[in-house]
């Protein structure tokens, strides 16, 4: 239970990335710019990717990405990913990005989106993913 009596809502899928906000990380005014969270994310995803592909896989769209809080310099940000579907080439992963201020434990879900990626070879063609 989070502060108050309020159950605290849990990603969803597995950890993946954890980081630390600093402030190389923000803009002009100080905020954390959407480019470093999606950064992180594009990178857990491609960790989720890869396993399951067994070699390379390539980030070829994202959608629906969304942005519900802001984040602070100092608060840590957690990537959480799972693969939501999978076709021949390619596979689709929903990602998660969950802050917590540097001196609490309640955590806030502060991004969302779907990552698509696509198996490829080392010549970087499409192969099947299951390897």
């Amino acid at each position: 239970m989070a502060g108050g009596g309020v159950a605290e809502v849990q990603p969803d899928g597995e950890p993946v990335i954890r980081m630390t906000a600093m402030p190389a990380d923000t803009n002009a005014y100080g905020d954390i710019f959407g480019g470093w969270l999606m950064s992180l994310m594009d990178m857990g995803a491609g960790l989720v990717a890869s396993r399951r592909c067994k070699g390379r896989a390539a980030t070829v769209a994202m959608d629906g990405m969304q942005f519900h809080e802001p984040v602070a310099v100092g608060d840590e940000v957690s990537v959480h990913a799972y693969i939501e579907s999978e076709g021949r080439t390619s596979i689709k992963i929903a990602v998660e990005a969950w802050r917590r201020h540097r001196h609490e434990e309640v955590r806030v879900k502060v991004t969302e989106a779907r990552f698509t990626f696509v198996a490829i070879d080392d010549n970087g063609r499409p192969r099947p993913v299951s390897g």
